[in-house]
């Protein structure tokens, strides 16, 4: 009887380890569509790095409104790269764009600046044709806390989600609490906080799903990993005689269960 209690204790203490703490989007149902709320679109914020590209049947005409092309290595091994000279959204929310001056461009999205360029040129009878591209030079995110590779990671492309950039990070270790997923996130000189259960398709209408440029998302640990850093940081010899008094009652206990 006494083993019996023994092991059920045993038992309650490894189903603190239960897969409904650890598996993610528990309450989805399987094979059913769901409709995505709104469309996402990077919007433009200041100290953005944003790279205009001008093109028309004629080459001389758009060539004032190109930036140049730059030369960089990024080591004493690695090739030399090219990339165009962006233009950096101000403090108030404008770039400085040749000829046409200065453009709000805070605020808009991607294609909305496309627009708003592309009709300037064509009103101001200055390019007939113009193909206007818009690219961001400096969108990247930052993932730390109880992830496998922690760091900051650059997105080629124009959206990136929650689930991505934790991927990009090796996923969640085994002391990340999945519960506690923050995004920080810095709009209009204001920061907020927002916490996720990635247990939950809740986060599927987070309005921090879809990442923005520098956010940070940040894993807490469990009380494992809390625990772990307090005997690390606190190893004194009268941590360890605790710790070696605590094991030698548990070994007596258990001598006179099995007596």
């Amino acid at each position: 009887m006494k083993f019996s209690y023994v092991f059920l204790a045993a038992g309650l203490l490894l189903s603190c380890g239960s897969p409904r703490n650890v598996v993610y989007l528990q309450d989805v149902e399987p094979l059913k569509q769901q409709t995505i709320g709104r469309p996402y679109e990077m919007i433009i914020h200041q100290d953005d790095l944003l790279a205009i590209m001008v093109n028309s049947k004629d080459p001389e005409l758009a060539l004032p409104f190109n930036m140049p092309m730059v030369s960089y290595q990024l080591g004493s091994l690695s090739a030399p790269q090219q990339r165009v000279l962006g233009y950096l959204v101000d403090k108030e929310g404008n770039i400085d764009f040749p000829i046409l001056g200065k453009l709000a461009v805070a605020g808009l999205s991607r294609m909305q600046l496309t627009a708003l360029i592309k009709n300037r040129l064509i009103d101001e009878d200055l390019i007939k044709d113009p193909v206007i591209t818009v690219q961001f030079l400096n969108f990247k995110i930052s993932v730390m806390g109880e992830v496998a590779r922690p760091g900051s990671f650059t997105i080629n492309s124009d959206r990136v989600t929650l689930l991505e950039a934790l991927s990009m990070a090796g996923d969640l270790t085994i002391y990340g609490k999945r519960d506690r997923v923050a995004v920080i996130r810095e709009t209009n000189g204001k920061r907020t906080v927002l916490f996720h259960d990635l247990r939950s398709a809740d986060i599927f209408e987070s309005p921090c799903y879809y990442l923005q440029q520098n956010d940070i998302v940040y894993v807490e640990p469990n009380k494992a990993r809390a625990g772990q850093s307090e005997i690390n940081q606190n190893n004194s010899v009268s941590v360890w005689l605790s710790a070696v008094s605590i094991l030698a009652s548990v070994a007596a206990l258990i001598v006179n269960i099995a007596k």
